[in-house]
């Protein structure tokens, strides 16, 4: 199966510590002239505002470099965090990297 997409999987705590390594990772992905990424959060076990915050400056450089970013794998926690400020409106979100790869053709 051929790849469409480019994925980034940060681990551990995605906080004050990782926010900048996160926002140069999506670059990175970018520059590699991506299309497509994503960011699976399979091995992500807490994020506070400061990664929620990288995470929504990545997808409007993202956007803005004409690409698309979706979410996947996403912990409870993340989630809750996602919904409480509403970002679960904004980004698109797979429950695993299984579900993603079969409905990439549709993105």
């Amino acid at each position: 199966m051929t790849t469409y997409f480019q994925v980034y999987q940060p681990t551990g705590i995605v906080d004050v510590n990782k926010a900048q390594q996160f926002r140069q990772q999506i670059q990175k992905l970018l520059e590699e002239n991506s299309k497509v990424i994503v960011v699976d959060f399979k091995d992500v076990s807490f994020m506070d505002s400061s990664g929620l915050g990288a995470l929504v400056l990545s997808l409007k450089t993202v956007r803005a470099a004409g690409a698309k970013l979706f979410l996947c794998s996403v912990n409870e926690q993340v989630m809750m965090l996602l919904e409480l400020t509403d970002m679960h409106k904004v980004f698109r979100i797979f429950e695993s990297r299984e579900e993603l790869e079969k409905n990439i053709m549709d993105l």
